[in-house]
């Protein structure tokens, strides 16, 4: 299998507040709120997302864990998230290696980031990602190689619960790293929520993330942990 046959896996931004505490079903409430956060996603201006974009890498390269990382998993963002690209080149300069995930019909793999990029192809009649990376395939053990691993979410709660575009992807490779291994989750600092006010509904399958990566800050969380 070549790298041409994957797709970078989809990531999508904006905070739902005041969502229903009682609802009858987990999934019918993640619906609305995947719905509700990527509409406030795609009315962010290109300059917002342009500023985004520069603010993360700040953030990103403070981060004692990264100053000491040799490899970072992380993702080609998708139009309407907090934008990568930046960050990505910024960790390359710096001499981090970076492993970019790759949608397969079975699951994840992982290819190194070398700024090369081979255009993405649909999967299941469903475009789920904008480019590969050029770099060789690690396989779907590609992302041991990371000393940190950045996940897209629409939203992230207080108590580590994440709120994913829904393919699951993550939720299976994530129980695969070591716990010493941080795994956060970049979004906009308005897709934080407050769990004791609005918890995100969880489901068993799910995984928690240890932090919250935004233009603003890190915020750590029980996550995993």
């Amino acid at each position: 299998m070549t790298l041409r046959q994957g797709v970078i896996v989809p990531n999508g931004t904006g905070i739902a507040m005041g969502f229903p505490q009682i609802l009858s079903e987990t999934a019918a409430v993640k619906t609305a709120l995947r719905d509700r956060i990527r509409a406030r996603r795609r009315a962010r201006s290109t300059a917002e997302r342009a500023a985004v974009a520069r603010a993360l890498v700040g953030i990103v390269l403070e981060l004692p864990e990264i100053q000491a990382a040799h490899c970072v998993a992380l993702y080609a963002a998708m139009p309407t998230e907090p934008q990568t690209r930046p960050l990505r080149e910024a960790l390359r300069h710096q001499g981090i290696g970076v492993v970019l995930p790759l949608v397969r019909p079975d699951g994840l793999e992982w290819g190194w980031d070398t700024g090369d990029e081979i255009p993405g192809s649909d999967l299941s009649s469903r475009r789920l990602g904008g480019a590969e990376p050029g770099g060789p395939s690690l396989g779907p053990r590609g992302v041991l190689a990371a000393d940190v691993v950045l996940v897209p979410a629409l939203a992230v709660d207080t108590l580590g619960t994440r709120l994913g575009q829904g393919g699951g992807y993550y939720d299976a490779t994530l129980p695969m790293l070591d716990r010493a291994v941080p795994v956060l989750a970049v979004v906009h600092d308005d897709e934080v929520l407050d769990a004791s006010v609005e918890p995100l509904p969880s489901e068993d399958h799910d995984v928690a993330v240890d932090g919250a990566l935004t233009p603003l800050r890190c915020l750590r969380l029980p996550g995993r942990g």
